[in-house]
């Protein structure tokens, strides 16, 4: 998977037809690697009417999905991302969408604070020498994204840079220590998954286990807000279940590029968006040749 040039999701203003570009020449990665290489799997989905995300929520479902227990595969990455599994759903019946912010806020919060020093709150331990700020918290929570119905997706477009300068003007005018901010955006990422539980989880049943996963996990105050705003669900992680943290992300796109592989699609059009199911990426096969002196085998020497 590519970094992410620019993601418009469909909307009023581009007359519901988004537009995602990713960065990357995966026929260079074909060449030196000798091996088949699926890149951009997001933009067949998009081409379809859909956001290109959450991709997730297909590999959740043949992953952790349950006959008896509602369960929520809650992603906290740059974005929270959440995908919703009521007991004994078929994939036609989940539901998956961006929450909101996961780390991108922190991140961004802890790197202004620092002027770049630190790139992230490790551990969380800045936070939790702070406290929440009810004031500014309140404030963050009526950003627009969060009254948005479904599907949805979110990025750098709504919790990027000017999202930051907008808290640490608020934060400047309420007289906030560091600390305090810190604590305040941590706190508002597990809010914003709070609150689009209630909105669209909750109506759907109690859900009994949240799994989380994501850099965030590494956060300890951040999880300790997960807690309280989601009991009494447990909260558990991927390492529960036997998946090392880290590799989940890589296991999610390679399973998404097998099924690529196997001319199977692997978006969930319910979830995404799309007008129907989707064939994700694109396949670059490398030179089958074998080589002499550089020359390939088969070809000619003038």
């Amino acid at each position: 998977q590519g970094i992410t040039l620019y993601h418009d999701p469909p909307s009023d203003r581009n007359q519901n037809q988004g537009i995602h570009i990713e960065m990357g020449d995966p026929a260079l990665v074909a060449e030196l690697c000798g091996v088949p290489v699926i890149s951009d799997l997001r933009a067949n989905d998009v081409a379809a009417g859909g956001h290109g995300a959450p991709l997730s929520a297909y590999v959740d479902y043949l992953l952790f999905s349950h006959d008896r227990l509602y369960r929520a595969l809650q992603n906290i990455g740059g974005i929270a991302n959440v995908t919703a599994m009521p007991p004994g759903c078929s994939l036609e019946d989940i539901i998956c969408f961006d929450t909101g912010p996961g780390n991108m806020v922190i991140d961004g919060v802890v790197r202004r604070l620092t002027g770049g020093r630190k790139q992230f709150d490790e551990d969380g331990l800045w936070a939790a020498q702070g406290r929440v700020n009810r004031e500014l918290l309140e404030q963050l929570l009526r950003h627009p994204y969060l009254e948005r119905p479904l599907p949805k997706t979110t990025g750098r477009e709504d919790f990027g840079e000017e999202f930051v300068d907008q808290v640490m003007v608020k934060s400047q005018e309420l007289g906030l220590n560091s600390a305090d901010i810190v604590a305040t955006v941590t706190a508002y990422t597990a809010e914003c998954m709070a609150y689009h539980y209630r909105r669209f989880l909750y109506p759907r049943g109690q859900v009994d286990e949240v799994i989380l996963g994501g850099g965030g996990t590494k956060n300890k105050t951040l999880l300790a807000f997960v807690r309280k705003c989601l009991a009494p669900a447990a909260v558990k992680t991927h390492e529960d279940f036997g998946i090392p943290n880290e590799a989940r992300e890589a296991m999610t796109w390679t399973i998404l590029a097998d099924e690529t592989i196997q001319g199977l699609p692997a978006n969930v059009p319910r979830t995404s968006g799309a007008r129907h199911p989707a064939l994700l990426g694109r396949i670059t096969f490398p030179w089958r040749g074998s080589t002499s002196n550089g020359v390939p085998t088969g070809t000619r020497k003038e």
